[in-house]
């Protein structure tokens, strides 16, 4: 046998090794699937996201599948890995990460309106351009006005493609140009248009002038040196590339089949989400060193068993990583971090259940055997009411919270067969090796009876307090700050700009900045610091590109801060009022869906409305965190993904103590009440709720520690749903489960 386990134990080692290889240096000579081939959001690699709505109510799908394309298109001018998608019936947003020039992205693509080709002069003599002070062209009548009166020679419908381009000009050097392509309709108007500027070629008049206005400016004004009859132009001029290029892509966006306006934009240094990356990683690898010592000390043998297969799972989530090509975000790595802790509770209630049987006098290869199978139910229904919760929210979430839902749904499949296949694997090879003895593994020969039933009055109590807290919290919080939370952007809308200042601060930097603010923008401004730390976020309302601008030079200017080291985040009322809805809905659906399930699996309605009360008690607890904290946290876009993993969490660890129920409900003998059957139920689950509470926790309080400010506002209210999730399914579940007994015993 020991032959049988070395070779069991070898083949484990190797497949973990070989993992970790993959995770790490890749497959092949390009190094694909390793983790620095995982592709990373905007708020880990830095760059622009926009999300645009079409201005027409009810655009066809053909317009915005040839809108997306041509916006990937026109993305790719600024980087080969930009992604534009659709988001509902008439959105689209465009993510273009590792650009180091963000503002100028934002300025030429957040106003995203059509392109027009008018007459300097028209046909019929009517004056449509004029000349500034400074040499350059204005529109000497409002736009719509010279449409209407025939002043247009082409828009962007009439555009088929763009291009900077450079070629050798044997006189005069290297030209910088933009070649144009138009469709066959905008062929003949554009035909007719330079034979008609081409005959004022040598008068330099307006008439020779063919102006481009976009988003209601002229960009460029080029004169006409030859009719252009063929479709294709050249507009010459240009002093680099880089202004051919901003042109060309000028252009390209107005000739999209739709107009779009902004709805929301992201700015992220990329230097800020390298330290996101960085401090997020350190809090990971910490956090399973703890886990995997933790396990040791509690479970000797199964502990290194369950440790070996952890690290089988961290190698596995890369792989998957690449393998479905998952955007890993800061949310998203909050989210296998939490499944580490997570993957910890299918082994803790494995080697329970393993205890348990050695500690009735069974062998341990039996009690092995045994213990898979009775923790196999609950594991499978926990882990799948996480999953419910992970699907809900990936469908009714957006952007950076569904890459948390990936990464939570893809880190719970995986801990869960891991735990199932891999440590029994390991756990076989040891018992084969020798380690068969009960003192390798512990065992549990009776439980401390609790009185859980009997205290149910107090526990109702602590948590009505509670609850009570929020919400006159919620109340003081409507008088004082006209809202029960504090909202981020993306329930209040606006702009919000964060930066941290190196070095001494000075002490009126607040009213300095507001002072500057309000000269150069004509409004006032929120400021807040982050407690400790010398990082402020300037809030305002919504910016134009033009303005955010400004902001940026006046921050850069006034604290030496790089603009690399500025975050920026706008969003429209649209947007925020939506994401309300949206955070209700949510948690409604989850609950509803994991209602069903748990009835159908239970068979026992009971089980699945204590359940649902039970989370209802921990969003409850969660909420009034989010209330009395609201100097600290703020309602934000991980609200929702919060929310979901705590009502995920909660309905897991107790279906636990349900499943256990139901066991003892089947075996309950005569003399015993179904009071006994509870108390005796938690009895038995009480260690594993204890130690899965406690190593998700540690992964927590880590992201808490160590993690950006953004990771510490998911993880703070995370840290509170986990405890209270603990004591709900300890304390509360059971006990509303019995009332729900007794008032059916009654009506019988």
């Amino acid at each position: 046998m020991k032959s049988k386990g070395f070779v069991q134990l070898l083949i484990a080692l190797i497949c973990i090794a070989a993992i970790a290889f993959v995770s790490i240096c890749g497959f092949g000579t390009d190094k694909s699937g390793s983790a620095s081939d995982v592709k990373l959001g905007l708020d880990l690699a830095g760059g622009v996201s926009i999300t645009y709505q079409a201005v027409k109510e009810d655009p066809t799908s053909a317009e915005m599948n040839d809108t997306v394309y041509k916006m990937q298109k026109r993305a790719e001018g600024f980087s080969t890995e930009a992604e534009v998608y659709p988001e509902g019936d008439n959105r689209i947003t465009v993510a273009i990460p590792g650009v180091s020039s963000a503002d100028e992205v934002l300025k030429t693509l957040g106003d995203a309106g059509n392109i027009y080709f008018i007459y300097g002069k028209s046909p019929d003599g009517t004056v449509n351009i004029e000349r500034d002070l400074d040499g350059s062209y204005k529109l000497a009548r409002p736009l719509e006005t010279i449409i209407s009166d025939g002043g247009l020679v082409v828009d962007g419908s009439d555009i088929l493609d763009a291009q900077p381009q450079m070629y050798q000009d044997q006189i005069q050097g290297v030209q910088y140009v933009v070649d144009l392509t138009f469709k066959s309709e905008g062929t003949k108007k554009f035909a007719d248009a330079t034979e008609y500027a081409y005959s004022y070629r040598s008068a330099g008049s307006l008439e020779n002038i063919i102006a481009i206005v976009y988003d209601g400016e002229i960009v460029s004004a080029p004169g006409v040196s030859s009719v252009i009859s063929e479709g294709r132009a050249q507009i010459m001029g240009q002093a680099n590339f880089d202004e051919s290029n901003v042109l060309a892509t000028t252009i390209r966006v107005g000739a999209l089949p739709l107009e779009l306006s902004v709805l929301r934009y992201y700015v992220e240094g990329a230097s800020l989400g390298e330290n996101a990356l960085d401090t997020s990683l350190i809090a990971g690898l910490i956090g399973i060193g703890l886990i995997i010592l933790f396990m040791i000390i509690m479970y000797r043998v199964p502990g290194v068993a369950a440790s070996l297969a952890l690290l089988f799972y961290v190698g596995i989530m890369v792989i998957c990583l690449n393998l479905f090509e998952v955007t890993l975000t800061l949310p998203g790595i909050a989210g296998i971090i939490l499944s580490i802790g997570m993957a910890v509770d299918a082994n803790v209630i494995i080697f329970t259940r393993i205890q348990e049987e050695l500690g009735t006098g069974k062998t341990v290869r039996s009690s092995i055997k045994i213990g898979f199978s009775k923790a196999l139910s609950a594991i499978v229904d926990g882990n799948i009411t996480t999953i419910i919760a992970a699907i809900v929210l990936y469908f009714l979430g957006s952007g950076t919270v569904k890459g948390f839902a990936q990464t939570l749904a893809i880190g719970i499949i995986i801990s869960m067969l891991t735990a199932l296949f891999v440590t029994k694997f390991i756990l076989n090879a040891f018992v084969n090796l020798g380690a068969d003895k009960v003192g390798c593994f512990g065992e549990k020969k009776g439980y401390k009876k609790m009185r859980i039933i009997e205290n149910f009055p107090k526990f109702a109590i602590i948590s009505g307090v509670v609850i009570l807290a929020g919400a006159i919290a919620i109340i003081v919080n409507t008088a004082t700050i006209d809202a029960p939370f504090n909202y981020g952007l993306d329930f209040s809308g606006g702009t919000a700009t964060t930066f941290t200042v190196d070095g001494e601060l000075p002490s009126d930097i607040k009213e300095s900045l507001d002072q500057k603010i309000t000269a150069q923008l004509g409004q006032s401004a929120v400021i807040s610091q982050e407690r400790g730390t010398s990082t402020f976020t300037v809030r305002t309302k919504e910016l134009s590109t033009d303005d955010r601008a400004k902001l940026t030079e006046i921050i850069t200017s006034s604290y030496s801060v790089q603009a690399d080291n500025i975050t920026t985040e706008s969003v429209g009322a649209t947007v925020s009022g939506e994401m309300k809805k949206d955070a209700l809905v949510a948690v409604i659906v989850a609950t509803i869906c994991m209602l069903i399930y748990i009835w159908f699996r239970f068979k026992n309605i009971s089980f699945g409305l204590s359940s649902v009360i039970a989370l209802l008690h921990d969003v409850l607890v969660v909420i009034t965190v989010y209330a009395i904290a609201k100097d600290v946290i703020s309602v934000g876009n991980t609200f929702i993904a919060c929310l979901l993993t705590i009502v995920g969490y909660s309905i897991n660890a107790t279906i636990v103590i349900f499943d256990r129920i139901r066991e003892n409900m089947a075996e309950k003998l005569a003399k015993e009440s179904v009071a006994d059957v509870v108390n005796k139920s938690i009895s038995q689950t009480f260690t594993r709720s204890i130690y899965t509470s406690l190593t998700t926790l540690i992964m927590v309080v880590l992201l808490a520690i160590l993690g950006v400010s953004s990771v510490r506002e998911f993880a703070i209210p995370l840290m509170a749903g986990i405890i209270a999730g603990g004591f709900s399914s300890v304390c509360i579940s059971g006990g509303i489960w019995h009332l729900f007994q007794k008032k059916k015993k009654k009506a019988e």
